[in-house]
């Protein structure tokens, strides 16, 4: 196993030439500056990473031109050979898999156990849409009596892809290769706090192939940058990943353009725990989907919803659980928690630590900062919470867990239901009869039973509520990337009507 200092001795090298450097916007394949700089400093230690250029509404529209001069000939170019420049950005994703996890983790604090994992599974989502990308037009066939009817798909143009702080390569993958694939050009913005494998995804697809002005890369912030690319009458859709509130900017942002947008928002999502469910398992599973990934993920189960009469039990092993969770230095192959990604965010949840105990839920575990140096804090357990606690209502997005308990099914389903929030529910229970009708009314867009979030990429991936709008995944990817044209060709001596007056 490799050890902490070796890590940072391959981490150093990697951003040598950023710290000399800084990291600057790509558009049109070239190196562009920014009006200024910003800075990007590790959540581990608060210490500078690198300048970053900072962009504004000029860069976009500098972008905005590339990517319009550019989509001609790349929506031209035949899927196959789309597909082949993808499968280029797969294997040199592979190739500097160990540098984009480093530079991850040291950006935004995630553990190197997950981040070890991301660049592959940004990889398995260039290779995925790749293989899509010469069958994206397709359409179909539906005659009538008068007419055949025959439809198409057509990319929608230049797109603006915003991306979050949270998982930041893999998300920015997860949005960018199915619109490459589509054949729409991209205008990439990434959050200010953690801008560093953008810029990794952005010249490596560059070195694969990828014509300039194809994708382009302008960091910024959000009232800035993002509020240009939103506006902007050159990007005829935005998909976004972020908070909800952001989102319902962002919508009003495009309105005046008739911006189409795609939105994978916040979430509160519930784990159902019933008293016939596999204990064992579903600990498991509760353990791993808040306290993973710092918990700063959307399709985390941050409430825990048990029935009364196992309560006291899972309670207890839940809460031994908690207390033996690792938190340390991200690049530590033994740590589960990192460091939160900067200190506006963690008193941010600090301060839903003090709304809980206010508001008299029990403080079950951790809550409480990790040493004196970085944005650390022992992962969070609160039980005996009520429905209507904010604690029980609002997205905290860190390792924070709610705990409250139900009766039977209609409780069950009350509470979990009784939220702003719609993304994801996780059912345990071994009762067939019970988990299909649960899994039908739980107000979610995706639902797990007896699972923790495992991703299948040909699935619909989305949410409901403040959770979101539309779906990506497999085909439901190019139905926001595409436009649908309808061509209708008469059949044989057709008789025209024609409306009087």
């Amino acid at each position: 196993m490799t050890d902490l200092a070796t890590q940072l001795a391959r981490l150093d090298y990697h951003l040598a030439r950023f710290r000399d450097h800084g990291i600057l916007n790509l558009i049109g394949g070239q190196d562009v500056a920014g009006s200024d700089w910003f800075e990007t400093r590790s959540p581990v230690d608060d210490s500078l990473i690198a300048r970053v250029a900072l962009g504004t509404a000029e860069t976009v529209d500098q972008a905005a031109a590339a990517a319009r001069a550019a989509f001609p000939a790349w929506a031209a170019l035949p899927g196959a050979q789309r597909k082949a420049i993808l499968h280029r950005i797969a294997d040199g994703i592979e190739a500097r898999a160990e540098e984009i996890a480093l530079c991850e983790c040291w950006d935004t604090g995630q553990a190197w156990r997950f981040m070890s994992k991301a660049a592959l599974r940004g990889a398995e989502n260039f290779r995925f849409f790749a293989d899509l990308a010469p069958g994206a037009r397709d359409g179909q066939s539906l005659p009538s009596p008068d007419h055949l009817n025959i439809t198409s798909r057509h990319p929608i143009g230049p797109v603006g892809v915003i991306t979050p702080w949270n998982t930041p390569f893999m998300l920015s993958t997860w949005k960018i290769a199915p619109a490459l694939a589509a054949g729409c050009t991209v205008v990439h913005k990434p959050a200010e706090f953690s801008p560093l494998t953008a810029r990794l995804l952005a010249e490596i697809c560059h070195e694969a192939g990828l014509p300039p002005g194809v994708l382009n890369l302008v960091n910024g912030m959000g009232e800035g940058a993002g509020k240009a690319l939103t506006e902007h009458p050159d990007i005829k859709a935005i998909a976004f990943v972020g908070e909800s509130r952001t989102g319902s900017q962002i919508m009003k942002q495009g309105a005046d353009t008739l911006k189409r947008v795609h939105f994978e928002l916040g979430g509160k999502n519930p784990v159902l725990v019933f008293e016939d469910a596999d204990l064992d398992r579903a600990l498991d599973a509760v353990i791993f989907m808040i306290y993973s990934l710092n918990g700063e993920r959307c399709t985390s189960s941050s409430r825990l919803l048990v029935q009364d009469s196992i309560a006291e039990d899972f309670h207890a092993r839940l809460i031994q659980r908690v207390n033996q969770i690792k938190v340390g230095h991200p690049l530590d192959p033994a740590t589960e928690i990192g460091p939160l990604i900067h200190q506006t965010h963690f008193e941010k949840v600090a301060r839903y630590v003090a709304i809980g105990q206010a508001e008299g839920a029990t403080l079950a575990a951790g809550g409480n900062r990790v040493g004196e140096n970085g944005w650390f804090i022992r992962p969070t357990l609160f039980t005996d919470a009520r429905p209507d606690m904010r604690i029980a209502q609002e997205e905290v997005f860190g390792p924070f867990l709610t705990s409250l308990r139900f009766r039977d099914e209609d409780e069950a389903l009350a509470i979990a239901n009784g939220v702003a929030y719609g993304l994801t529910g996780y059912v345990w229970t071994n009762d067939l009869t019970r988990a299909l009708r649960i899994s039908d009314r739980l107000e979610a867009g995706m639902i797990w039973v007896n699972s923790e979030n495992v991703r299948h990429l040909p699935t619909p991936f989305g949410g409901v509520k403040a959770s979101g709008i539309g779906r990506d995944g497999g085909d439901w990817s190019f139905e926001f990337y595409m436009e649908t044209k309808n061509t209708a060709f008469a059949l044989g001596q057709h008789k025209m009507q024609r409306l009087g007056v």
